[in-house]
């Protein structure tokens, strides 16, 4: 099988891929054509159906195919200019190679996450954490399994743990550097700031966006776990439940990124910031390392709002 993260421009291709997106487009000359993302475990290529003539069959988003084609570049990044194409049997294919995975090993992530709440000192926090990484079961496993975006950056199985050991570690940094934060509470709300994500959106192969997740999102259903969970501490201290709860609905900084209040406290502004640089440094990693070998200019980026280089060896 030619892996996507294998692919180099100028190469023909023939193998399987799971059609993650298509849509039925026209060209500025009313003509029609099919654009499409495929995917593997290595990630995801843009790919088009330029003629639509008896060499295209029949097929719909997450349907498997086999594809046939030429891999070129467009604005820096590589497509696939797909010739022909067909759905495929499942007896035709291993669905595990086409699940996108974490580079780190899963289970040696989530034991160093744990590893933290060990050294939680105070005793409400470490049984609200306890409550969901050690004693739910259900929650383990899905946490485990769930990407922490649908595109923009750790779109990948083990995603949303490895996004979130990456927060934790900045924002256990942070307290070496400012003794003004609360430790404690700073780094229970890192393992917990995106645990909402685990209701936003569904799990491989289709990653996408649940009716939970377009309805209540993220950081009011994490924060809403996060009551649940606290109900059944005894004695949890009220302000101690609100500074926690408002860190989670604070984590994107400002009421246009999505969260329903800004930082008013020293650890909800320090989770912000960890929060920001985990994601933006893996988005800027995953452009830099899904684009054709050589390209020095990424062309401009909306997310950065700058025309993105390479560092110069």
């Amino acid at each position: 099988m030619q892996f996507i993260g294998e692919l180099q421009e100028g190469a023909n291709i023939s193998g399987i891929y799971l059609c993650k997106n298509k849509q039925n487009l026209k060209t500025k000359a009313g003509k029609s054509y099919y654009s499409m993302i495929l995917q593997d475990k290595t990630g995801t290529i843009d790919a088009k159906v330029w003629e639509l003539n008896n060499g295209i069959e029949h097929f719909e988003s997450m349907d498997f195919i086999k594809v046939d084609g030429m891999v070129t570049s467009f604005l820096g990044s590589l497509q696939v200019n797909v010739r022909r194409v067909r759905r495929t049997q499942e007896q035709e294919y291993n669905i595990q190679d086409y699940l996108p995975t974490s580079q780190f090993p899963i289970d040696g992530m989530m034991e160093e996450l744990t590893g933290y709440i060990e050294s939680i000192e105070n005793p409400y926090l470490k049984a609200l954490l306890e409550s969901f990484f050690v004693e739910d079961a259900a929650f383990i496993k899905s946490f485990k399994e769930h990407s922490a975006a649908k595109s923009v950056h750790h779109g990948f199985v083990g995603g949303l743990l490895e996004h979130t050991l990456g927060v934790t570690k900045l924002c256990d940094f942070y307290c070496t550097r400012y003794p003004v934060l609360n430790r404690d509470l700073l780094l229970c709300a890192a393992m917990c700031h995106d645990i909402g994500k685990t209701e936003e959106l569904s799990l491989f192969p289709a990653n996408d966006y649940t009716d939970e997740g377009q309805l209540i999102g993220h950081i009011v259903g994490g924060t809403e776990m996060i009551h649940d969970h606290i109900k059944e501490i005894p004695n949890f201290p009220v302000g101690l439940a609100n500074e926690l709860k408002h860190c989670i609905l604070a984590h994107h900084g400002e009421l246009e990124y999505g969260s329903p209040k800004k930082p008013a406290l020293v650890e909800a502004l320090a989770l912000n910031l960890a929060d920001n640089t985990d994601a933006k440094m893996e988005t800027m990693t995953e452009l830099f390392a899904s684009a054709a070998d050589g390209l020095e200019w990424m062309g401009y980026n909306r997310m950065f709002e700058s025309n993105l280089r390479r560092t110069s060896k």
